[in-house]
């Protein structure tokens, strides 16, 4: 994890234990992840609908509810567990907004891994953040609409783990815990999916060399 996202052990600790005034400190801390992480995976149908901030919002609400629970068995780090709940919250809202029946088991088995699954617009305007003027829309236009193309020609499993990476800053360790599998294999499968997004981006003259990843030389 970033050095700059790391929350003070104290809070993290009576967080753990239920303790909900420490509980809102660190969701305030942590607000901006958790955004990012929602802002990746709204369906691309719903943006401009729904605002990434009031789903992180929303999902506070369901922190609070959970707490006790979690308190209980902190089977997974604290941040992650508030990272899941908001990805919980986020599948139910594209769950109300695409009109997905509750009792379906089949759409629902559907649902759950879209809403999880990374958006390739949005990836691509995070690639594209720092590179290209905003002032300039029409050459930033161009070059999202190639990123998206390259990126719908990589697999879902290379696209999340450089959006958990990169975007979410979550820490190989971290990486691992989400994906479920060892901090070797999500160390691996984090520097072939670098090798392979840029293989792509070299096929397409508007963005070889543009872009540069945290660990395109090693992962750490």
């Amino acid at each position: 994890m970033c050095e700059d996202e790391t929350a003070p052990d104290h809070l993290i600790g009576a967080a753990a234990q239920g303790n909900e005034e420490a509980l809102a400190e660190l969701f305030e801390h942590f607000r901006p992840r958790l955004k990012t992480m929602v802002r990746l995976r709204l369906d691309h149908r719903l943006q401009g609908r729904v605002d990434p901030s009031d789903v992180v919002q929303e999902s506070f609400i369901d922190l609070v509810r959970e707490l006790p629970a979690y308190s209980q068995k902190q089977a997974i780090p604290l941040f992650l567990w508030m990272r899941l709940v908001t990805g919980q919250r986020l599948m139910r809202v594209h769950r109300e907004y695409l009109g997905t029946k509750k009792r379906d088991a089949s759409r629902e088995i559907s649902l759950q891994a879209h809403a999880l699954q990374v958006d390739p617009g949005s990836m691509a305007e995070q690639l594209l953040a720092g590179t290209t003027s905003p002032s300039n829309a029409a050459v930033r236009a161009e070059k999202r609409d190639h990123l998206r193309q390259a990126l719908d020609r990589m697999k879902a499993c290379d696209k999340e783990i450089i959006a958990l990476r990169n975007f979410e800053n979550l820490d190989n360790v971290e990486a691992a815990v989400v994906l479920g599998i060892s901090e070797s294999a999500a160390s691996k499968r984090y520097v072939r999916a670098l090798k392979r997004l840029q293989q792509i981006l070299c096929e397409i003259p508007e963005l070889d060399q543009e872009f540069r990843l945290r660990g395109d030389d090693q992962a750490e």
